[in-house]
């Protein structure tokens, strides 16, 4: 009866790392996939306040309001 338990702890066990290590790989992705967008929010926030809009002469509400 022991060696049952036995074996049927270890295929448990395996299983469950199993588990355990996709959770952490899919965390990992998670958190990079954030860090990602996160950055290339920013830089696109400091390209636009570098580079000056060329859409003001195109619209022309918006020569109106000057």
């Amino acid at each position: 009866m022991s060696l049952l338990r036995l074996i049927t702890v270890a295929v448990l066990c395996t299983g469950l790392t199993g588990c355990a290590v996709i959770a952490v790989a899919d965390a990992a992705v998670s958190v990079v996939a954030t860090g990602v967008k996160v950055t290339a929010k920013a830089v696109g926030a400091v390209a636009d306040a570098v580079i000056p809009d060329g859409d003001d002469k195109k619209d022309p509400k918006a020569a109106e309001k000057k």
